[in-house]
């Protein structure tokens, strides 16, 4: 079995922060508040409240799914779909990187996307903390498969108060490229900008996503 070392927790949350759900969500809320000339000290709290309801709601879905394996003792049946899951995952989305739009994708699906565009043009902070979880049941989809098997390793290998820190550890690593990009919006970038950088990096991540995947599927099933 795979042993749960930080770096690979690094490496997982590394590969789960590169997706284009919870990062285009955030740049398309980023570019409404230019629109409507919320800049400055509103767009930095508006975007901060959404970044903290992502972290809480995919940390505390993974605690919950932490404690629910390990009280029913099903972990080794939980690492071995994980393993299998997160291998699938990473393909469907090497699939997406060079056959986009043929086939079955990861992604926000289209009849939650009004739902989402409906709390961006709220643009308040009710509204940010509504689409930091909303978006993050969403993006399941998208990257869930890494989360699942690092929890997977977690229920194996750790107890439950050790699984609690390493989720806190993993969860920072993964909001870590949305505060970049709010940052970076919040003193420099115009919205044309970020829509602009999105769209050509949009294959990369998933790019590196679905290599990540795949590497830490294998990694599970070969050792």
């Amino acid at each position: 079995m795979t042993e749960l070392t930080i770096p690979l927790i690094i490496l997982g949350a590394l590969g789960d922060s590169i997706n284009p759900c919870a990062i285009a969500v955030l740049i398309f809320l980023v570019t409404f508040l230019i629109s409507v000339k919320k800049r400055g000290g509103k767009l930095l709290s508006i975007g901060i409240v959404y970044i903290l309801f992502v972290y809480l709601t995919y940390f505390l879905a993974g605690l919950g799914l932490l404690a629910f394996v390990q009280k029913l003792e099903i972990t080794k049946i939980i690492y071995n779909i994980a393993a299998i899951a997160v291998i699938i995952a990473g393909l469907i989305n090497l699939k997406d990187v060079f056959f986009e739009g043929h086939g079955f994708s990861l992604a926000i699906p289209e009849s939650k996307k009004p739902i989402i565009q409906k709390y961006i043009q709220k643009a308040s902070i009710p509204s940010a903390i509504a689409l930091g979880i909303i978006v993050s049941f969403f993006e399941l989809p998208c990257t869930g498969g890494i989360y699942i098997a690092i929890i997977g390793l977690l229920a194996e290998q750790a107890s439950f108060i050790q699984g609690v820190f390493y989720l806190l550890f993993y969860n920072l690593i993964f909001v870590f490229p949305l505060i970049i990009i709010l940052f970076i919006a919040h003193f420099s970038l115009s919205s044309e900008t970020l829509n602009a950088w999105r769209k050509k990096n949009k294959k990369g991540m998933r790019f590196i996503m679905g290599v990540v995947m795949i590497l830490l599927g294998l990694l599970m099933i070969l050792t």
